[in-house]
């Protein structure tokens, strides 16, 4: 593995002599891209060559055919239909949830973060369980859904509230970190200032985890299109109707339609790989501003006087009104009612704030 020298040895070598020293053999690195790319040639590459060779086998005219079938449009519909609640859906909860963990602190907090974790470690099929034991017709509130026609099981909303359910996670857990390390001190100078909490929310804070957001909701609209065991549970597989993409393809190649079944699987999979494509775009967006701000960050930071920073702060906040209003909401356990400002840790905070405010001195 590693070649090893004494540490004295070590210290009089220069820095490029002394990386090469502690780098790995050449044969070592060979050896593991090699064993990386043979697994994922095996376990990755091949089935997903296998399921676009099976759905083309009979020519385009079958495969087409089996994707303009009616059920199959109406796997298609419903799939991209319950994506298509279950995903705002996430979205505003996860961005609530996260920045109730990252902003305050609250009894239960600890439980909440902990709930948010739940459909992490229990199986789907307990989730769509679930849902059978309160909606289902021996369920708790079975009788009363029966006597209003109201249903739940085996349409529709059963099948969004599953898909709601193993996938609420994936927004609220990408946004916690981030926004904890960002810390409150923009959204605390942004109130000193004038903001209200929309405003705060929208020109501050939303600005600085937009990336993240995005990630979050492509991979709980990725969960969302492939989920198969809560769905399964609470459907009914009825064809035409309650049927998701993963579904039919489960229906299909019981009856042996080989054919048709993976020219649907074929087409989730060209789902799969848009969403990774966005997904790995996302992460070099953020890669790349990450890395602009840092470059920016360490001029600036030498270029500028502390002075010349609390003056530029102090006149913004004497040019705006420095009052609260009345609804606006404390960050960090910190307020700033009755007059009295909410603290701020640092004259670059307002600096900040007052550029994603819009406001020029």
């Amino acid at each position: 593995m590693a070649a090893t020298i004494p540490l004295g040895a070590a210290r009089a070598l220069p820095p490029g002599r002394l990386h090469d020293a502690t780098a790995e053999a050449p044969w070592v690195r060979r050896a593991l891209i090699a064993l990386a790319a043979l697994f994922l040639t095996l376990f990755l590459f091949v089935p997903l060559a296998a399921v676009f060779y099976e759905a083309l086998r009979q020519g385009l005219h079958a495969y087409w055919n089996a994707l303009v079938e009616p059920d199959a449009l109406s796997a298609i519909r419903l799939t991209l239909t319950v994506a298509a609640i279950a995903v705002p859906l996430n979205l505003v909860f996860g961005v609530a949830a996260a920045w109730a963990i990252a902003k305050f602190e609250f009894p239960g907090k600890s439980l909440l973060t902990t709930l948010i974790d739940l459909p992490f470690s229990v199986s789907p099929v307990i989730s769509g369980l679930i849902y059978v034991l309160l909606f289902g017709a021996q369920g708790w509130l079975g009788p009363w859904l029966a006597e209003h026609d109201i249903r739940i099981l085996f349409a529709v909303p059963g099948i969004v509230l599953a898909t709601v359910f193993v996938t609420f996670p994936f927004v609220a857990r990408e946004l916690i970190p981030l926004m904890q390390a960002q810390g409150t001190e923009e959204e605390e100078a942004a109130i000193v200032l004038g903001a209200s909490g929309w405003q705060t929310f929208w020109r501050v804070t939303l600005p600085n985890i937009r990336w993240g957001l995005l990630y979050g909701v492509i991979l709980c609209n990725a969960r969302a299109m492939g989920e198969f065991g809560a769905v399964s549970v609470v459907s009914g597989h009825i064809r035409g109707l309650t049927n998701t993409m993963p579904l039919h393809v489960e229906i299909l190649y019981n009856e042996y339609n080989f054919v048709a079944a993976f020219a649907v699987a074929s087409l989730l999979t060209l789902l799969a790989l848009l969403t990774l494509a966005i997904k790995t775009l996302v992460e070099f967006r953020t890669r790349r501003e990450l890395g602009e701000a840092s470059e920016e960050a360490v001029p600036a930071a030498s270029a500028a006087s502390p002075a010349s920073a609390v003056s530029a702060a102090t006149s913004a906040a004497a040019a705006r009104p420095a009052t609260l209003h009345a609804h606006a909401p404390s960050f960090g356990g910190e307020s700033a009612r009755d007059g009295h400002p909410a603290k701020v840790r640092g004259p670059a905070a307002a600096a900040d704030a007052q550029d994603s405010l819009g406001w020029t001195s």
